[in-house]
């Protein structure tokens, strides 16, 4: 099964309740007469984002979209599958090396891949980079990219009784 956060915009929609509202703040008499703001919730798993700072609701529900899907990375753990990473994780390695930008479509889901992984080895780095392909410190820094990330896996880490990261 896929992790929801590898889900394309249109499915995770499919599967998400969306309320629309209003929300106070800058952006003048148009932003308080109509309801601009977006809140998406994740059925399967409660998990809501939402999004209100923009004058328009579909770059609103763009927006809130990109954090569902960063929290669902998150806050959501999927059984590790195979031991083999997926399509999408072997085309973004280069030489043990991985290449993806915080603010690329693909982040969210390789976040929650590389969690998952963690995960299944007891959240202990070196064999989960193993398995992904990478090294240890481009595991760690995939996952500092995104502070909630970091902070979930050394809390992770600290129930487990394993030592902080740095």
């Amino acid at each position: 099964m896929s992790h929801p956060a590898s889900l394309s915009p249109a499915e995770l929609l499919k599967v998400c309740d969306e309320t629309r509202t209003r929300r106070s703040g800058p952006g003048g008499q148009h932003r308080n007469k109509v309801e601009t703001a977006i809140v998406l919730v994740h059925r399967p798993t409660g998990i809501s984002a939402e999004a209100s700072e923009r004058r328009s609701q579909a770059e609103n529900r763009q927006a809130a979209l990109k954090r569902l899907r960063l929290k669902l990375a998150v806050a959501h753990r999927e059984p590790a599958g195979s031991m083999s990473p997926s399509e999408l994780w072997l085309s973004r390695v280069r030489g043990r090396r991985l290449v993806i930008s915080v603010s690329h479509e693909d982040f969210p889901a390789l976040l929650a891949e590389a969690l998952d992984r963690m995960r299944g080895t007891g959240w202990q780095m070196a064999p989960a980079a193993e398995q992904l392909g990478v090294t240890t410190s481009q595991l760690i820094g995939l996952v500092k990219k995104a502070p909630a990330a970091w902070v979930s896996l050394e809390k992770h880490r600290l129930n487990a009784g394993l030592a902080a990261l740095k």
